[in-house]
């Protein structure tokens, strides 16, 4: 019997910090039984102190619904790198591409998540985001802080100022300065 539950738990422990795909990351509190319909099950509660919300996973359904353990390290500098690279928007409609960065920031996949962050992060000298694509952003800067926080044991502000540093020295993004392009119109006129 103990060697089943071993193996329906996957490595899981109690107090250990874990993903959920759907909810970002959260810390297992307990494990416990209940009888719902007549069957007992094992069900792995987790906290999500953030949303203030506490989840209840039955061990058998771990796998189904993608939840895993918090990235290793060179896995969140992966993360870290894709930050640094060009944003790849496609150009297909808004819609289309929305339900594209939902998929990537619910997959939990971090490295799909710091793409989508990649992707929607908009500097001073840029236009502003829609609201639509701000909220994206933010759900996407908030699930990879969360996970690089709790992988390098520092704070979610920390982590964010990680984050930022790690997209400013990504390609310059938006419009060059004035100062560029007066240059280059006296360049043509000579």
């Amino acid at each position: 019997m103990n060697a089943k539950k071993a193996t329906q738990r996957q490595g899981f422990k109690t107090n250990e910090f874990i993903v959920y795909p759907a909810h970002g990351v959260g810390q297992i509190v307990a494990i416990e039984e209940q009888e719902v319909a007549g069957a007992r099950l094992e069900l792995f509660v987790i906290n999500f102190v953030k949303d203030k919300m506490t989840l209840r996973v039955p061990t058998s359904k771990v796998t189904s619904v993608g939840m895993r353990k918090l990235a290793e390290t060179p896995m969140v500098r992966r993360a870290l790198e894709t930050l640094k690279g060009r944003a790849r928007i496609k150009r297909t409609m808004w819609s289309r591409r929305a339900q594209e960065y939902e998929a990537k920031i619910n997959s939990g996949d971090i490295v799909a998540i710091a793409e989508v962050v990649r992707d929607l992060y908009r500097s001073e000298t840029q236009p502003e985001q829609s609201y639509s694509e701000r909220q994206l952003y933010e759900a996407a800067l908030d699930r990879l802080s969360r996970e690089v926080a709790a992988v390098q044991r520092i704070t979610e502000t920390e982590a964010i100022k990680e984050i930022e540093a790690a997209l400013a020295k990504g390609p310059r993004r938006g419009p060059k300065p004035e100062s560029e392009d007066e240059s280059v119109v006296e360049e043509e006129a000579a």
